[in-house]
């Protein structure tokens, strides 16, 4: 029995981001609300050591509030963001939509976010997670891309002490102008003074933290084959496939499916596991995280069929709850 199925309705009535903030504010004051599933085996990737292959996504718990409570969850990682130097509101509401017909999301937050300082404050006065931790960095809306690198900086300098890896997000389709970051010389000298300021923190700290690129789902062959070369010749640690699509053909009838923003959730299930093969033919020894319309574990087990070291969830926790965490771990003892 999945208790979800009784909570699910209640939430459903509330507005998206009400339901969001609301829960949130619950797993941060009472931890013990999510319920305790582990299992998986352990998994070595970019010189760390991953208590199993599922992760949840950024997005979820962009401050840093519910650690804790995921944790409890079972996840093997848990990335946190995304988050900017300074804090920002995002864009105007409404900016999130359910759409249930096709257990499908539409977001146009806008990294909406305290800012790094109230993040690293939170996570400096949290125990440390069984889980590995990510922190998912992004620029601020008014940091014009040719500026783009120090806000990247600065995400690295101020979360390096408190990060198993990092996340460079040059994907959301929420940030005006932030995905022709994905392309040409702006990515080339963007990851160059990525890898640049890795290497010095590195050296001043004596402690390597990976760092992986998160990239679009809507990138033709010739473009993902480019910023793929490109993000192999940086010498980055990884790569996170996908973020959200402005596809939106597969909910073009649903009242919602006109709006602003990235679609998540089972319309992306197919389309990002396509975009992981890929990139696994073209990048064998790559380090490789989906994300993407994982919606039960058959869909984890497809990208990492289709080559994913490892996999993350967001959408499939709204419409499944926490037996979506049990499914999978219980699918990973499994296999």
């Amino acid at each position: 029995m999945n208790p979800y199925q009784y909570i699910r309705p209640l939430l459903f009535h509330l507005d998206p981001e009400s339901a969001h903030e609301k829960i949130l504010a619950l797993l941060a004051r009472m931890p013990i609300f999510m319920p305790r599933s582990s299992g998986g085996t352990p998994v070595e990737l970019m010189g760390l050591t991953f208590p199993n292959r599922l992760g949840l996504a950024a997005g979820l718990d962009k401050n840093g509030v519910a650690v804790p409570a995921f944790d409890r969850a079972g996840f093997g990682f848990i990335e946190v963001g995304t988050v900017t130097p300074r804090p920002q509101p995002g864009n105007p509401r409404p900016r999130l939509f359910r759409l249930p017909e096709h257990e499908a999301i539409i977001n146009r937050m806008g990294f909406n976010n305290l800012g790094i300082d109230a993040l690293t404050a939170r996570l400096a006065a949290t125990p440390k997670p069984r889980a590995l931790l990510g922190i998912n960095l992004g620029k601020n809306k008014d940091t014009p891309n040719e500026a783009a690198l120090d806000d990247y900086r600065i995400g690295l300098q101020k979360a390096w002490a408190h990060a198993d890896y990092l996340a460079i997000n040059i994907s959301s389709p929420n940030t005006a102008g932030l995905r022709d970051l994905q392309h040409g010389a702006a990515l080339r000298d963007l990851l160059a003074g990525i890898k640049a300021e890795q290497q010095r923190l590195a050296d001043e700290t004596a402690r390597r933290v990976p760092i992986v690129v998160k990239i679009a789902p809507d990138l033709d062959d010739v473009a993902l084959h480019a910023t793929l070369d490109t993000i192999a010749e940086a010498n980055m640690d990884g790569i996170i496939a996908t973020n959200t699509t402005l596809d939106k053909s597969a909910v073009a009838s649903h009242r919602y499916g006109g709006e602003q923003g990235g679609l998540s959730g089972a319309p992306l299930t197919a389309a990002s596991t396509a975009i992981v093969k890929k990139i696994r033919a073209h990048l064998p020894q790559m380090a490789l995280i989906a994300a993407g319309g994982v919606m039960r574990a058959a869909d984890m087990q497809a990208k990492l069929d289709a080559g994913a070291d490892l996999v993350q969830i967001y959408s499939g926790l709204i419409y499944h709850g926490p037996q979506l965490v049990r499914d999978c771990l219980r699918h990973l003892d499994q296999v």
